[in-house]
This record gives structure tokens, C-alpha cells and sequence, in this order.
């Protein structure tokens, strides 16, 4: 008779099962850091096993104002995961499958993997970081940590996603497209140091309804060669900025705006009005705004927002921003120029909406 734990011709089965088969995901690894923070009209809790992937955190959205798009406030949930160093395997066989595991998802990807996995329907992501890739602290903030916070935010209150910067005065706001080079983060720069209110220099979200704006208002990133229109004062604190190099090869100067007295939104911004920065230069006395007919912009506004427009909160986001002015900024002798010109904006819309009100 066999006796218990055996069978015949297998052997007895151990009391101490491997922990990969006992936890294969690391369901039940201890979470080392966490952080709970407002950011994009939501709650998001951050958990992490590496306090430095928790410190790129601290450093993208820590000491920012928080903005409330709804009455109700959702929560959202970011896994934040350093995997192991990567183990050589022989040349004939690919890198084994490791599991992973955070704010309720399970994934297998290989050692050298480095990715971002977001479910909008259960508010939560998970983000897998190599020790590798943690040796360039600025792409793993950008590339994975801000992509997971921003794809998450928006998805999961349906935002639209923009690129494009936005400034404003008090609660009202100007939408700038155009594409990379068009001049954006130089008009938001001279923007802030005329005390405008700063949201974004990259990417906005709208709701769709309300066209409430909101960003993360973090940092500007400035070339060298904007300089020449800024002060001393100013450039020289802009100089002592990290500099950062994207992927194109551009470098820019990164500056936080949270270590000064700069006007950073303290609330989102209702948008007043869009505009498109033109690489043509006003000539004469031209005047730098023209003035773009709702077709013509929202034609602008499709081709530039690619991505946006093929959501499904774009239909109701079109109805809604088309009954606003759209502009051409054509480009001034000085950037000052520009400005002048969105404080206008900001202050005709300003009067239009309280006219409408007194009607």
C-alpha cells in the first residue's frame, strides 16, 4: 500500500514549493514607496518597489496645484515596477519570460523589457522599468512614467488629449497649436514672464462638454538660442536649468516652475479661443491675429490633432470648441508681440462672455 504523498513511480512531492509557483506574478512582493497625489482632475496613487523610480515621480509631479475638472474625483492607480538585472542566457535561446504584477494587472514580458500596460475601465497601470533604462532618468520620465499618467487620465475621464500648449489670465485660457519648432514653448515662456497664467507648454487636456483645460504645469524646456529676447535676470536663472536632450537631438534647457514666483494655473482653464502659430512673419503694419473662419480652423484643428480626432469624445469637443474665435498668430519682431496679442484674445473673450451673460 502506498503510503500518504506517494504514488507509484512518481517521487514525494516537496513541502517547500519555489516561490515561482507558490507567487509566479509577485502578487504578494511588498510595496516599498507610495505616493498619493492630484494631478489631471484626478486622484493617483503611486506605488512602487524602488524609491529612486518613486523620486522621478516626486520630481515630474510633486508641489503642483490641483485641478478639479468634476464634481466627483476619480482615483487612479500607477504600479511603478523595477524588474531584475538582466540574466545572460546562451545565444540559441531567447531571454526568459518574467512575471509581473500591479494595481491589479498581470504581465510576462522579458528581462530586458521595458513598457507601459493601462486598463482605463479598472483606473490602473502598470509600468516596467529596467535597471538599464533607469540609467536615463529624463526618457523613463517621459516615455514611460508620463505616458501611463497621461494616457490613464485621459482615457479614464474621457479627455481630450491635445498637443499644444495653453496660457491664460485668471480662469481663461488660449489654446496654441502647431507642430514641434512652431514657436510654442517660446511664446509660453515670454507669456509667463509677462504674468500670464502657465498650464502647459505640450500637452492639454479638455473636457469635452465644459472645455475645462487642464496640465501638468511642471516644467518649460527652452532652447539656447530663445534666449535672446529674455533679460538677463531671466536667462541667467534659465541657464542654471539641467539640460536635456530629446530623441530628435534637440537640447533645451528644463526649467521647473515650481522653485520661483511664476504664475502657474492654480485651476484649469476654460477655453476662450484657439490659436495656430504661423512661421510667417507680419509685414508692415499687418496686423499679427487673422482672423479664421470655423471651417478653416476646425480643418486646422483635425489635421494637427490627429489623434484626438479619432476618439469618441472628439464629435462633442468639435461642437463645442467651433463656436469659439480661432486665430493665425503670425510672428512679430519680438515675442512680446505675440503676447500682446493673446492678452487680447483673453480680454475680448473676457467682455464677449459677459456681455452674453447680461443678455
Amino acid at each position: 500500500m502506498l503510503s500518504a504523498g506517494q504514488s507509484q513511480g512518481l517521487p514525494r512531492l516537496k513541502t517547500n514549493v519555489p516561490e515561482l509557483y507558490s507567487d509566479p506574478f509577485g502578487e504578494r512582493s511588498a510595496v516599498r514607496v507610495r505616493r498619493d497625489l492630484h494631478l489631471l482632475g484626478a486622484q493617483f496613487l503611486f506605488e512602487s518597489n524602488s524609491p529612486k523610480l518613486m523620486r522621478l515621480v516626486d520630481t515630474a509631479y510633486a508641489g503642483l496645484p490641483p485641478h478639479r475638472l468634476t464634481r466627483s474625483t476619480p482615483r487612479l492607480r500607477v504600479r511603478l515596477e523595477l524588474t531584475a538585472e538582466e540574466r545572460r542566457s546562451p545565444r540559441t535561446q531567447p531571454p526568459p519570460l518574467q512575471m509581473l504584477s500591479g494595481a491589479g494587472l498581470l504581465c510576462g514580458a522579458t528581462q530586458a523589457s521595458n513598457f507601459v500596460v493601462v486598463s482605463p475601465q479598472d483606473g490602473a497601470a502598470l509600468v516596467a522599468v529596467t535597471p538599464r533604462m533607469l540609467r536615463f532618468p529624463y526618457h523613463t520620465r517621459y516615455e514611460l512614467i508620463e505616458f501611463a499618467v497621461f494616457t490613464l487620465a485621459a482615457r479614464a475621464q474621457g479627455l481630450v488629449s491635445m498637443h499644444g500648449a495653453c496660457v491664460g489670465l485668471a480662469d481663461r485660457g488660449v489654446l496654441l497649436m502647431g507642430p514641434s519648432g512652431a514657436g510654442k514653448s517660446t511664446v509660453t515662456l515670454h507669456g509667463l514672464l509677462d504674468g500670464m497664467s502657465f498650464l502647459s507648454e505640450d500637452a492639454v487636456f479638455v473636457t469635452p462638454d465644459t472645455l475645462l483645460a487642464t496640465g501638468v504645469p511642471n516644467f518649460l524646456h527652452v532652447r539656447a538660442d530663445s534666449l535672446k529676447w529674455v533679460g538677463a535676470t531671466a536667462g541667467a536663472a534659465i541657464r542654471r536649468s539641467p539640460v536635456i536632450q530629446r530623441r530628435s537631438g534637440v537640447r533645451k534647457y528644463e526649467v521647473d516652475l515650481r522653485t520661483g514666483a511664476h504664475a502657474l494655473a492654480q485651476q484649469p482653464l476654460r477655453v476662450r479661443s484657439v490659436v495656430f502659430l504661423s512661421a510667417r512673419k507680419a509685414s508692415g503694419a499687418q496686423r499679427l491675429l487673422v482672423r479664421l473662419s470655423r471651417a478653416e480652423a476646425m480643418r486646422r484643428l483635425t489635421a494637427e490633432q490627429a489623434y484626438a480626432a479619432g476618439q469618441p469624445t472628439w464629435p462633442q469637443f468639435a461642437r463645442n470648441v467651433g463656436k469659439l474665435p480661432s486665430f493665425e498668430l503670425l510672428r512679430g519682431q519680438h515675442p512680446g508681440e505675440s503676447v500682446a496679442a493673446l492678452r487680447e484674445i483673453v480680454s475680448s473673450s473676457s467682455m464677449a462672455a459677459g456681455r452674453r451673460a447680461h443678455e
